[in-house]
């Protein structure tokens, strides 16, 4: 199979002033593409290659699971966001985040918190149970796959996400995504998703 890095959903300067040129062209070009090829030159002529990104997340460990899982992440992320996104929303997520926590103010302190108290590198994650949502962090490249949850949201808290634009301010950096970044379209298509992929084993 082979695997090509996804387009980003907007143009590098998009996010801008929140999110910079510069960061999320480093971020995307060097990073996310880096992993890509790194992955694609571990997997080459061995029975990996023939996988799906997630079959090789849930079924490799090491340098492997390690590429694989960050090209999955990072795309995650990118589609996370978009321009003029951000601040409070409406519908079935906003009634999920209050079942959840009760107000949304509450839920965004939550997950700045969540994402500050991940010592080193990783992720702060919104998930989905097809319930309940629920706040988490993982370490470095894992993700909630791994535990069989839905991710609804992530943020990417490793330095090089935000050092260029916030320096060592990683709160700031995390309350500036869900005020002016994150896509509350996204986050809802991943629920309906949950849902219809629930419903299919189901009936099967």
């Amino acid at each position: 199979m082979k695997f090509e890095l996804p387009a980003l959903p907007y143009a590098k300067h998009a996010l801008e002033p929140h999110m910079s040129r510069e960061t999320v062209e480093y971020h995307y070009e060097k990073h996310h593409r880096g992993y890509l090829e790194r992955l694609e030159k571990l997997i080459a002529g061995k029975p990996e290659a023939e996988k799906t990104i997630e079959d090789i997340i849930r079924t490799s460990d090491g340098k492997v699971f390690n590429m694989a899982a960050q090209v999955w992440n990072h795309s995650f992320f990118w589609n996370c966001m978009q321009p003029k996104g951000g601040g409070e929303p409406g519908g079935e997520i906003a009634k999920l985040i209050h079942d959840a926590y009760g107000s949304f103010s509450h839920f965004r302190e939550t997950f700045v918190t969540t994402g500050k108290g991940r010592f080193g590198s990783g992720y702060v994650w919104l998930v989905f149970d097809g319930k309940r949502v629920w706040c988490t962090s993982t370490l470095n490249a894992e993700n909630p796959l791994l535990n069989n949850e839905t991710p609804l949201l992530t943020c990417d808290v490793w330095e090089h996400a935000y050092y260029l634009d916030h320096r060592n301010d990683r709160g700031k950096y995390l309350d500036m995504f869900l005020q002016h970044l994150v896509n509350w379209d996204f986050v809802a298509a991943q629920v309906k998703r949950a849902r219809a992929l629930r419903s299919d084993r189901l009936v099967a």
